[in-house]
């Protein structure tokens, strides 16, 4: 089942926000849930699957909506280091948080800095993964001393490699998730979602 079908079932257009996603599938798992559909239980549970499946793959490469209204700052680090990582089961472990270093920036970088993190979020919730990286790689050249830049550098190269497992291009997958390992390599939970990433691909090449 590739991306477009993931968001078909769910009755959402392509590039569809994390909440859409959300709000979509509890309304039909509700709708198509077994339980609730006593005299066609068989189809149900098979569509009620169907949407489960869908809505895992897509939480593995839409990321949720940052800094809710418009009042909030979207260079707060504490925050952004837990919602640009990918949705897991279990909360993330936190990495010690280093000085928030954009406060020493010039007005002009730190502009620079703000808008490109604006851009950054809307490629990657629309998938754009190609243009995300060539964004952040720009913006790490801009300011390579920047410990905030290199930490969205590296989710980046780590979500554009998640979103390859799903469309099967494995070797290309490997090549980011490496590039995301040595881009931050003392984020623990970079390290563990990498981790998590790596036996996806071992598991498809067993099946």
């Amino acid at each position: 089942m590739n991306l477009a079908d993931c968001y078909r079932l769910l009755g959402l257009r392509t590039g569809a926000s994390y909440e859409d996603i959300k709000a979509s599938y509890r309304r039909l798992a509700r709708q198509y849930h077994p339980d609730a559909n006593p005299k066609n239980q068989q189809q149900a549970k098979e569509k009620f699957i169907q949407l489960t499946e869908a809505y895992k793959a897509l939480l593995n490469v839409v990321s949720p909506t940052l800094g809710r209204g418009k009042g909030a700052s979207p260079l707060d680090l504490k925050r952004d280091r837990e919602t640009m990582k990918p949705e897991t089961v279990q909360p993330p472990a936190r990495a010690s948080s280093p000085p928030p270093l954009h406060q020493n920036l010039p007005p002009i970088d730190r502009q620079l800095k703000q808008s490109s993190y604006e851009q950054l979020l809307q490629l990657l919730r629309d998938q754009r993964f190609p243009r995300a990286v060539a964004l952040v790689e720009g913006l790490a050249q801009r300011l390579p001393n920047d410990v905030e830049v290199r930490q969205w550098q590296a989710i980046t190269y780590q979500r554009f490699g998640r979103y390859l497992i799903q469309v099967n291009q494995k070797d290309k997958a490997r090549v980011y998730l490496k590039k995301a390992l040595r881009t931050d390599p003392h984020n623990k939970s970079l390290w563990q979602e990498v981790e998590r990433d790596f036996r996806r691909i071992d598991q498809v090449e067993i099946l």
